[in-house]
């Protein structure tokens, strides 16, 4: 009976093993998919910077002939420069990022603060209300938002390229969940010390919440640093033209498209973001996880 029960047993095993081995193999497989697709956004992704870099240091001749022995020019960007005040755009732009995501920072801690620890009447709806902004595009308001800084008599300042962007609900929706997982304990614990309420969120929530401000103000800050239609529309003089707005003097030259010169400038304007990116990238990164955005 045993010799019997052993011949039964070994065909099941085999069976099982081979069950273990094509699942493994199709685990493989698709991890291996996976990897193949990422290296493939990965390229599509950096193929047209890699394109800017090569004709942004080169002769205009060799913007489509990928020469090895292709001489490497520094001209492009000297004749960027000249064609466009670039110094004061990037200036313009830091001082938009910075009013901008200081803005939004206070104004959403504060809101978030009162939608996550206080109860009062119509709490729910406000805050269904502020959802509601999520579904909406920024273009759509564009038309209103320009009666209102009109009618604020500031149309053309920097002020008024951010002033639209402060009350974010992305932010309000992102510090609340933040603040609601913090333990009531720590509140309560302050208030015996003598906080007030301004003394618990500065001491508490906003301690607990800094990898969610790393993550909101670097999504802050690369929208606002590469948004172009509204600007665009409300600023008319060198002075508020952000970098964005600044490139587009190179779509309306008279005697054609110089692509040296336009990758010049595209670099000259996205380069401060990249470098920033690749020396904080692990930084970016953890703060992305901690914060919970995927």
């Amino acid at each position: 009976m045993s010799a019997d029960r052993a011949s039964l047993v070994r065909p099941a095993a085999l069976s099982a093993r081979t069950a273990e081995g094509m699942v493994g193999r199709g685990r493989g497989l698709g991890f291996g998919l996976v990897q193949l697709g990422a290296w493939m956004l990965a390229l599509l992704w950096v193929a047209p910077l890699l394109y800017a870099i090569w004709t942004a240091f080169h002769p205009a001749a060799y913007a489509a002939r990928f020469t090895l022995s292709a001489p490497l020019t520094l001209e492009n960007f000297a004749r960027a420069l000249e064609a466009a005040p670039f110094p004061r755009y990037l200036l313009n732009t830091v001082l938009l990022v910075t009013m901008t995501l200081a803005g939004q920072l206070l104004l959403c801690t504060l809101a978030a603060f009162a939608f996550a620890r206080f109860d009062f009447k119509g709490r729910e709806m406000l805050f269904a209300l502020v959802l509601v902004q999520l579904l909406i595009t920024p273009d759509v308001l564009l038309v209103e938002n320009y009666r209102t800084v009109s009618r604020l008599g500031i149309l053309d300042t920097i002020l008024a390229i951010g002033l639209p962007y402060m009350a974010s609900a992305f932010g309000i929706f992102l510090l609340r969940q933040t603040f609601k997982q913090v333990p009531k304990e720590l509140e309560e614990a302050a208030r015996v010390e003598g906080c007030s309420w301004l003394g618990v969120l500065w001491r508490v929530y906003v301690p607990v919440a800094r990898p969610t401000y790393v993550a909101y103000g670097l999504v802050s800050v690369s929208y606002h640093w590469n948004n172009f239609l509204w600007p665009l529309i409300v600023t008319a003089s060198v002075e508020t033209r952000p970098v964005t707005v600044g490139l587009q003097v190179f779509s309306s030259v008279d005697q054609g498209i110089d692509w040296s010169i336009i990758c010049a400038a595209t670099l000259v304007t996205s380069g401060p973001l990249l470098i920033a990116f690749l020396i904080f990238q692990r930084q970016f990164v953890q703060s992305f996880l901690r914060a919970g955005i995927r």
